[in-house]
C-alpha cells in the first residue's frame, strides 16, 4: 500500500473518504451533502463511539474522532482507529482512500494514518491461493506532521522486520539470515559484512561458538556500518540477538509447544535490523554499527551441556547450567566485540527472558542499563510509539545469583528475577554506556492484535527510530 501526501482538493474518486476530526461540531463545517451530515448525526445519537461509518451510493465516509497525546496510552487510540478503519476497509479490492484531517491536531492525524498503514501488513508467502491487497493507496490532505511523507519507510522497515521473524525455521537459517539481511541493504549506501566460523574462532567468541555446536549450520556474525557524512564521533551501537530456532538445547523446551514460536528467538535482531534499514532510507546522519551474532540452537550432535564452561570474547569464564539461557551467550560475544568500536552508546535488544514477559505482558518490553544520560529520553520516545518500556533494576545484589563456583560466573540465577540476573550477566562484558531491552513478550503475537496484526510484530523498530532520531 502506497501513502500519498496531496495538498490540494482534486477530483479523483475514492471508494472511501476518511475524516480526522476532534469535535462534532466540526462535523457540520465539512465541504460534505447535508444528508451525510445528517446521517452521522444519528449514528452519533444512537451510539457514542470514536469511529463512524456512513455508506452511500458512491463513496464510503468515515468519521474519526483523534485525542490528543496529553495521556500517549490513550494516544494509541489514534493508530488503533486506523487500525479499524483499515479492517472495514479491506473488503475493497486495489482501491484507493482519501483521508482529510479536517481539526485533528497533527500528530494524532499522523498516528491515524500510522496505525491504518502498519494494518496493511500480511504474510501469505506459503499460502496456495494469493489474495490482491485490498487498498492500492491512502492519500493524505489537511494537517499532517512533516513525518507524513516518511511514514511509508518506516512502515517497511517494520515489516521487513516482521517477515524475517515469521519466517519458519526451514527457510531462515543463520546462513539464510545472514545473506537476507545483507540482500536487504544491497541499494543503500550502508557496508555489510558477514564473517563465518572461522573468523568467529579468531575473534575468540566463545558463547557464539558454544551455542552454535549443536547446529548443521555455521554460525554467523553480521556487521552492518553506517556513517554517511564520516564524522569522527563515537558511534551507537546496536546489538540484536539472532538466534533463527531454539529448542532449548540439552535443556530441551519441555512441553514442546513451547518451541511452537522459536522461530521468533531472532526478534531482537529483526528489530535492529528493521530500525537500522529505516534510518539509511531516510538518510538521518548518525554514525551507527549493527552487530547480530547468529545461530541456532539445538540438541544434536555435540551440543554445549549444562556443566560445560566456556571461556568468552572478553576472557571470562562462563559455567553453564542452562543451555537454554543460550541468548545471553551470544549476546556477550558481540557486546564484548563492540568495545573494539569505541562506542558513545551500546543498545541491545533480545527476545531473552520468560520473566520479562510474565512480569509485564505481551504489549511490553523491559529494560535497564548504565547509559543514565540516554535513558529517561530512551523510555520516552519508546512511549510516544506506544512500545511502552519499564525499567528493571541493575543493583549489585543481583550479581550475587551469577556467582559460579569453578567459573567467573554462571549463565543462569536462579528462580527469581530472571530478567534482571540476565542483564546482570550481560553487564559484565561491558564497559561503556549501554541499554539492554527484553522483549520476549512482545516480538510476537499468537492471536491478531490491532495494528501489530498476528505473528512477528516488529517490536521495537520504532521505538529504535524515534530515539535515534533524537541524537542526531
Amino acid at each position: 500500500m502506497e501513502i500519498l501526501i496531496d495538498s490540494s482538493a482534486n477530483n479523483k474518486k475514492y471508494v472511501a473518504q476518511i475524516f480526522l476530526y476532534t469535535n462534532n461540531t466540526d462535523i457540520e463545517q465539512l465541504q460534505i451533502a447535508k444528508d451525510v451530515i445528517a446521517l452521522f448525526n444519528k449514528k452519533q445519537e444512537q451510539k457514542d463511539t470514536d469511529v463512524l461509518w456512513v455508506e452511500t451510493i458512491d463513496t464510503n465516509f468515515f468519521f474519526i474522532k483523534t485525542y490528543s497525546d496529553e495521556n500517549l496510552e490513550e494516544f494509541d487510540k489514534n493508530r488503533q482507529n486506523g487500525a479499524k478503519v483499515f479492517s472495514s476497509c479491506s473488503i475493497f479490492t486495489s482501491q484507493d482512500i482519501h483521508c482529510t484531517n479536517f481539526s485533528a491536531l497533527p500528530q494524532a492525524a499522523y498516528a491515524f494514518v500510522e496505525g491504518f498503514a502498519l494494518s496493511s501488513y500480511s504474510f501469505t508467502k506459503y499460502k496456495s491461493e494469493q489474495k490482491p491487497e485490498p487498498i492500492s493507496t491512502i492519500t493524505c490532505s489537511g494537517n499532517f506532521t512533516d513525518e507524513i511523507s516518511k511514514l511509508s519507510i518506516l512502515a517497511e522497515s517494520v515489516f521487513a522486520a516482521r517477515t524475517f521473524i515469521n519466517e519458519p525455521a526451514c527457510a531462515l537459517s543463520s546462513v539464510d539470515f545472514a545473506n537476507q539481511i545483507k540482500e536487504l541493504f544491497a541499494h543503500t549506501n550502508a557496508t555489510v559484512k558477514i564473517y563465518d566460523k572461522s573468523w568467529i574462532e579468531q575473534q575468540g567468541m566463545g558463547g557464539l561458538l558454544a551455542v552454535n555446536k549443536g547446529s548443521v549450520y555455521p554460525a554467523q556474525f553480521v556487521h552492518i556500518s553506517w556513517n554517511p557524512q564520516h564524522n569522527t564521533h563515537k558511534p551507537i551501537i546496536l546489538v540484536g540477538k539472532g538466534i533463527v530456532f531454539d529448542t532449548g538445547g540439552l535443556s530441551l523446551k519441555t512441553p514442546s509447544t513451547y518451541m511452537e514460536t522459536m522461530k521468533a528467538d531472532m526478534g531482537g535482531a529483526a528489530a535492529i535490523v528493521g530500525a537500522l534499514y529505516a534510518i539509511i532510507r531516510q538518510n538521518i546522519p548518525l554514525h551507527i554499527h549493527a552487530l547480530i551474532p547468529i545461530t541456532d540452537n539445538r540438541p544434536t550432535g555435540d551440543a554445549y551441556a549444562p556443566g560445560d564452561v566456556i571461556r568468552m570474547h572478553n576472557g571470562k569464564t562462563v559455567e553453564v547450567l542452562n543451555t537454554d539461557a543460550e541468548g545471553r551467550m551470544i549476546l556477550a560475544d558481540a557486546l564484548s566485540y563492540a568495545t573494539s568500536l569505541n562506542p558513545q552508546l551500546v543498545i541491545d535488544m533480545a527476545t531473552l527472558t520468560g520473566a520479562a514477559n510474565a512480569a509485564v505482558g505481551e504489549h511490553v518490553a523491559v529494560y535497564m542499563g548504565t547509559a543514565i544520560e540516554y535513558m529517561p529520553q530512551f523510555e520516552q520516545c519508546a512511549l510516544r510509539v506506544w512500545e511502552p518500556i519499564v525499567q528493571f533494576p541493575l543493583w549489585n545484589l543481583y550479581a550475587e545469583q551469577i556467582k559460579s563456583d569453578i567459573a567467573d560466573c554462571k549463565n543462569v540465577g536462579g528462580q527469581f528475577a530472571g530478567a534482571i540476573t540476565a542483564g546482570k550477566f550481560l553487564q559484565q562484558f561491558t564497559n561503556y554506556p549501554w541499554i539492554h531491552v527484553d522483549i520476549s513478550g512482545s516480538a510476537f503475537l499468537r492471536t491478531k492484535w490491532s495494528y501489530k496484526g498476528v505473528g512477528g510484530t516488529g517490536f521495537g523498530v520504532r521505538m529504535l527510530v524515534e530515539f535515534l532520531k533524537t541524537l542526531q
